[in-house]
């Protein structure tokens, strides 16, 4: 079973901005820490930023200061803003939980970022 769903990847022109969404059970969201991860074709899977339950987050050096994740605990939702994209983040992005018991993980949105 999908244990977590993301949305809101497309196409969009370099220089946009589009906002991922991911939303799983409330079990597992309010005991977790929340990731995105991306993958471009033929490369490894890649950390693009982590907030932690306190709200602690973090990010890759290749979106700082253009990326922002955030948590909504009412609605069980994780999202990633992200701004100025460039050619380069083009991916497929997955939403990642990282539960006290185990770890969950989305099927992925896929990012496509023109010139």
């Amino acid at each position: 079973q999908v244990q977590l769903v993301e949305s809101g990847g497309g196409l969009v022109q370099g220089g946009g901005s589009l906002r991922l969404s991911c939303t799983t059970s409330g079990i597992i969201f309010k005991t977790s820490a929340m990731k995105w991860y991306r993958q471009a074709p033929g490369k490894q899977r890649e950390l693009v930023a982590s907030i932690t339950n306190g709200g602690r987050t973090d990010y890759g050096d290749s979106v700082q200061a253009r990326f922002s994740i955030s948590r909504d605990n009412a609605k069980n939702t994780v999202y990633l803003q992200m701004n100025s994209l460039k050619p380069e983040d083009t991916a497929v992005y997955y939403c990642n939980a990282i539960a006290p018991w185990r770890e969950y993980w989305g099927q992925g949105t896929q990012v496509t970022v023109s010139s």
